[in-house]
């Protein structure tokens, strides 16, 4: 196994936990457990969190499919392709050091986002747009979520969950298959998803039963402190190590 034990129980309660926040809210898999999985172990990230996005995201497409913003998806799914050749490219140059400071600056940029109080006017331009940063931030990170909650973050939370899970449901499929040929998946990786995948079904499962009761106001600044500590611890070892 290329972890321990005990790195893959600590990995299993993160990985619930980001399931748990994306469920609920959205968006939040990719920016809480990225960083911290690095940090454990860089094996564990981004491309296992990868794997186990692509389920979730599915499945919270179909739990609220009657409230999917189409024309939308389409848009972000038209940017989602040359941004994740952009970021396959970055990739190809990325050393693993290199990798976790892409990482945690990918962090750092999505807590900015997130924290902005700017509104964005949704349109076709800002949604293709929104898609080719996506497409760079999920071939890099995995964490594409972040600029495209930005753009929906006025709407309600049902359209918001589903809306952002299709999108992510096939601009996962696009990296994941972008990757594939690339040779940028290993078995290590498909065997980390695997064995995190009961973290991901608590995580969903409990957001069914929360979702609609959670105000993502609420648990947005302990989301965004928490990542941004393990983005800084990351880009301190990278820098340091």
């Amino acid at each position: 196994m290329p972890v321990t034990i005990i790195q893959l129980a600590v990995a299993i309660v993160v990985i619930a936990a980001g399931a748990l926040v994306q469920g609920s809210i959205g968006i939040g898999l990719g920016i809480l457990t990225v960083p911290i999985l690095s940090l454990i172990d860089p094996v564990m990230a981004p491309v296992p969190t990868l794997l186990l996005a692509i389920p979730l995201a599915i499945s919270m497409a179909w739990r609220e499919r009657t409230d999917i913003h189409g024309r939308s998806v389409i848009w972000l799914l038209l940017g989602r392709f040359p941004g994740a050749v952009f970021g396959l490219g970055l990739l190809a140059v990325a050393t693993q050091r290199t990798l976790d400071i892409l990482i945690a600056m990918s962090v750092l940029a999505a807590v900015a986002i997130l924290s902005t109080g700017v509104k964005m006017p949704r349109n076709r331009t800002t949604e293709l747009i929104t898609g080719i940063t996506a497409g760079i931030m999920g071939m890099v990170a995995s964490m594409g979520g972040p600029p495209a909650a930005l753009l929906f973050k006025d709407e309600r939370g049902p359209m918001i969950r589903s809306t952002l899970a299709l999108f992510f449901s096939f601009g996962l499929v696009v990296t994941l298959l972008a990757r594939i040929l690339a040779g940028r998946i290993t078995g290590n990786d498909v065997l980390l998803g695997a064995l995190l995948f009961p973290g991901l079904a608590i995580g969903y499962i409990a957001s069914s039963r929360l979702r609609g009761r959670v105000d993502a106001m609420a648990l947005r600044p302990a989301i965004l402190t928490i990542s941004s500590i393990a983005a800084v611890g990351l880009l301190v070892r990278a820098i340091t190590g």
